[in-house]
């Protein structure tokens, strides 16, 4: 299996403000966990507000390859389980996919097996799957890695339910049980589990399908399994607070009024309350956050936590709005501290950002120039692309690909906020 990907060139003149509004698309942290789930319909699914990213495409590919049938139009993707076919899961588009890895749970509950190749996605540290795997041992399977794939099995009596707690809180893990325990005898607990709302929002999705899920958002999951799970209505996937964020920083760093529509405030708390200590002003409505920016910003300490703490996806995006604060901000990262591949790029930007055992210091940047610069991945990129905003003259984002994947339709989002970007594509080639 193959994914045709081009290489993208991102072209910003700097000195360019944010002004008007911008409408926020589904949560790609929901879509990569829901599309999955899918699998363990036997009728039919839909799902409304699915952002179109790369990601997206190539879960559908994935799909195709088990003979899943799915259609996606105008944020609305249908998926067609009934034909399923029990494969391992090559590389290829596989490997370009962190979330794949969530067909492992998927796979298991609605086969009793599963062959997936190893997890890649965003190169921003290693990111264990041991928690994943304790799990579904303890869910009665039986699990060997070799040739980069994990094969897991169960006997002949399938999965049954069982307590779990993690060692450590992981969202993956969380959602990957979940998946495998929906469809098991008995009922599973797990303890220690994440709170995100994108585990909610599956939980939400699986109920609706007759899936017998409590506690899903606080520390503690039951799961009581059930024999079948059938769709009868549409999913419209929670909004993603991840994009809300980046758009909520650059307005506050370099925006004459910006107004970011649908919006979960419930999710975004402590981005907000980081927002308000800096000193920037936010009219914050039920549904919708206005932002004026050109304020005097004070400088602050981030430090990253799992849910509902401040989103270690919001570091990098809330970096160039630090630089904007006079003084030294500090962000912590304790969930990724080897996320700090933008600060390389920044330093040739002018911005005053350095890393020192596991502290990025942020200081006062007024001397920004537009250069050449890489996106590694996703939130390092989106960053960057904030900065150059910023910056005097002209930025280039090669490998831009990387933020296209995770910020649905970014370009035309900006121009309706009156900012031009170029997008530059480069041949590109078929990866197998």
């Amino acid at each position: 299996m193959g994914i045709y990907r081009k290489m993208k060139k991102m072209i910003i003149r700097g000195g360019q403000k944010l002004s008007g509004e911008v409408t926020i698309g589904g949560a790609k942290n929901s879509t990569v966990a829901l599309i999955p789930a899918a699998i363990l319909a036997d009728t039919p699914v839909t799902f409304d507000s699915v952002p179109d990213i790369l990601d997206v495409h190539n879960l559908m590919l994935i799909l195709k390859s088990m003979n899943v049938t799915s259609t996606f139009n105008h944020g609305e993707l249908s998926v067609d389980p009934t034909k399923i076919k029990k494969v391992p899961l090559p590389g290829g588009a596989i490997k370009s996919l962190r979330a794949s890895y969530y067909f492992m749970g998927a796979l298991l509950g609605r086969f009793g097996e599963a062959i997936v190749g190893f997890p890649g996605g965003d190169n921003i540290g290693p990111r264990p799957i041991d928690q994943h795997i304790k799990g579904f041992e303890a869910l009665g399977a039986k699990v060997i890695e070799q040739n980069d794939a994990v094969h897991i099995k169960t006997g002949v009596e399938g999965l049954h339910g069982a307590r779990i707690f993690f060692d450590i809180v992981s969202v993956g893990a969380t959602i990957n049980v979940l998946l495998a325990a929906v469809k098991a005898k008995g009922t599973t607990i797990i303890e220690n589990a994440a709170k995100e709302p994108e585990i909610v929002d599956l939980a939400t999705f699986l109920n609706n399908m007759g899936a017998q899920i409590r506690g899903a958002g606080t520390d503690v999951i039951r799961i009581k399994g059930v024999d079948s799970l059938q769709a009868t209505n549409t999913h419209t996937i929670i909004p993603d607070r991840i994009e809300a964020g980046t758009y909520l920083s650059f307005a506050a760093a370099n925006g004459n009024g910006v107004l970011v529509k649908n919006v979960i405030t419930e999710h975004l708390e402590p981005f907000i309350a980081k927002l308000v200590e800096m000193g920037v002003y936010l009219e914050v409505n039920e549904d919708s956050i206005y932002v004026r920016g050109g304020e005097q910003l004070t400088p602050v300490t981030v430090k990253t936590a799992p849910f509902p703490g401040f989103a270690t996806d919001l570091q990098q995006p809330i970096t160039p709005l630090l630089m904007k604060a006079h003084g030294e901000s500090k962000i912590i990262d304790t969930l990724y501290p080897e996320r700090i591949k933008h600060i390389p790029e920044m330093q040739r930007m002018g911005g005053v950002i350095s890393s020192d055992n596991g502290i990025i210091t942020v200081g006062y940047s007024d001397a920004l120039q537009g250069t050449t610069v890489e996106a590694s991945e996703i939130r390092a990129g989106v960053s960057l692309l904030g900065l150059a905003l910023m910056s005097k003259g002209t930025t280039t984002i090669v490998n831009a690909e990387n933020i296209l994947r995770g910020y649905e339709r970014i370009v035309e989002k900006l121009r309706g906020l009156s900012v031009d970007i170029q997008i530059v594509e480069k041949n590109g080639d078929l990866q197998k």
